[in-house]
């Protein structure tokens, strides 16, 4: 995937004076044998951190190895000022990890290190210093074990460190009545995200601008390529290229000090009769490489998207919570054949922005809706421009990252799949089910206002997903919670 970073490790094992040194470096060292065996590589910092100048010696060196992620390994009981001052200079995620006490008979006299009483003293000193780090469910562990552990820092230190080097492009505004889309853009400050808001007037200029670009044609061939039997309306691919051009240009001269660009663009009702088409076919296609194009101007969509794609490494897609699945095709296409009920089930959809890789037997067609309101009474023009087709089926993830009105951060993940059930409908679409979403919907999503738009990340990610909302200081994570553990606002009494 493009336009996200790539995480280079480092680990630095630390020690307390009264303990030997040698204790934490041999354990480090077989962590790293771990870890290079089972996952990849890792640079292992040679010198163990017992104090200050231990500690600036200790970033230098990792600095100058150009690691932009950091382990701090507790090889035993450690030093706490040290190893926090180490997380505070260290301009990049941090995990804490220690060692568990290894096998050793009576020789655990000489040889005990404390590191699971030391994590609490690191856990208190990094609060005490207010440093944000990433510290496992159950952080203390053997070698193999803290090599898994630090394998699931991966995903949430490349998220993290592409939050602190990426820029939201907006063309707005928002359409009218879509405030739920609408969200303070402080907390996008907070993440370390910058954000440019533009009209869509810019955009028009720049797409017209944009007329007659030699590369139309490649980009085109490319566009038939990929479509395949699928290319309907070849028609109206050269005004399509010719927006992909306008907005890979845009954002590259636009990026100014940061890496990694998503968007939030506006996409209806003006959009279709000044620029000739619908953009869901191109947000598609740049949502494929790595840069996601949030429909309706949804600025936490589009983070939400980036996020997603940071942590799965493979394209995501933004859909409506759209509706529920009707009572024929529940009752012939799911009961009895997979485990859930009508409540658990609903529809995704969007236009058609879904990457085609995602979609079963994509097809270039028109917006239903917009034609119905634009041109009824003739063949599809302005309306053309979706790729459509039913979701593939699989493991799915749904998640939101969002700001409340008064500029709270807060999240929800639910984890489930997209059912094999043809869905009878138009659009980039597809059956989801998710255990006790009915519940979830009404004690989550409705009672927490989250907007209709929700991210997919195409597999189980909910764990790093946690993990990242966590690392950004949420306290408020939503989920579908498990039958017989109540929501604060259910009613007990409720059928």
């Amino acid at each position: 995937m493009k336009n996200i970073p790539e995480v280079k490790l480092g680990i630095v094992a630390v020690s307390r004076d009264c303990f030997p040194m040698s204790l934490s470096e041999s354990r480090r060292i077989k962590v790293c044998q771990e870890y290079k065996k089972a996952y990849g590589d890792i640079y292992e910092c040679p010198t163990v951190v017992e104090n200050e100048n231990d500690m600036l010696k200790a970033l230098d060196e990792v600095n100058t190895a150009g690691c932009n992620a950091l382990v701090v390994y507790l090889g035993n009981f450690g030093p706490e000022s040290s190893e926090t001052l180490l997380a505070k200079k260290f301009d990049g995620p941090v995990m804490f990890v220690a060692a568990a006490e290894e096998p050793c008979g009576d020789a655990l006299i000489d040889n005990r290190g404390d590191a699971y009483c030391g994590m609490l003293n690191a856990s208190y000193n990094l609060a005490l210093r207010n440093i944000k780090a990433y510290i496992p469910e159950y952080p203390v562990g053997t070698p193999d074990e803290c090599a898994k552990m630090i394998s699931e820092f991966v995903p949430v230190a490349r998220a993290i460190l592409g939050l602190k080097e990426l820029k939201i492009i907006s063309f707005g505004p928002r359409p009218q009545d879509f405030l739920a889309c609408n969200a303070p853009i402080r907390q996008l400050y907070n993440m370390g995200i910058e954000i440019e808001e533009n009209s869509e007037l810019d955009l028009f200029e720049s797409f017209n601008a944009h007329a007659g670009d030699e590369r139309i044609s490649a980009v085109v061939a490319d566009m038939e390529a990929e479509l395949g039997k699928g290319n309907k309306m070849a028609g109206i691919l050269p005004r399509l290229a010719q927006y992909e051009l306008t907005l890979l240009d845009w954002a590259e001269a636009h990026k100014g000090s940061r890496k990694y660009v998503v968007f939030a663009n506006k996409c209806w009702p003006a959009f279709q009769t000044q620029f000739g088409f619908v953009p869901c076919y191109v947000n598609s296609r740049l949502t494929k490489i790595g840069i996601p194009v949030a429909c309706e101007v949804d600025i936490y969509g589009a983070v939400s998207e980036y996020i997603g794609v940071c942590v799965s490494q493979k394209p995501v897609t933004l859909l409506d919570i759209n509706n529920t699945v009707p009572a024929d095709i529940y009752n012939d296409d799911i009961a009895g054949k997979f485990p859930y009920t009508q409540k658990d089930t609903f529809m995704g959809f969007h236009c058609g922005n879904t990457a085609s890789c995602l979609v079963k037997e994509p097809e270039m067609k028109f917006q239903r809706i917009m034609k119905r309101n634009l041109e009824p009474d003739s063949e599809p023009n302005i309306s053309r421009g979706t790729l459509e087709g039913d979701i593939v089926d699989g493991n799915i993830t749904f998640f939101r990252f969002q700001s409340t009105a008064d500029a709270q951060l807060k999240g929800y993940i639910a984890e489930g799949e997209v059912l094999p059930v043809a869905t009878r409908s138009f659009g980039s679409i597809g059956i989801f089910a998710i255990n006790e979403m009915g519940r979830f919907y009404r004690h989550v999503l409705v009672q927490k206002n989250y907007p209709h738009h929700g991210a997919v990340a195409f597999g189980h990610y909910g764990k790093a997903l946690h993990s990242v909302m966590t690392y950004l200081g949420m306290t408020d994570i939503g989920f579908n919670q498990p039958k017989g553990m109540l929501y604060p606002t259910e009613n007990p009494f409720a059928d």
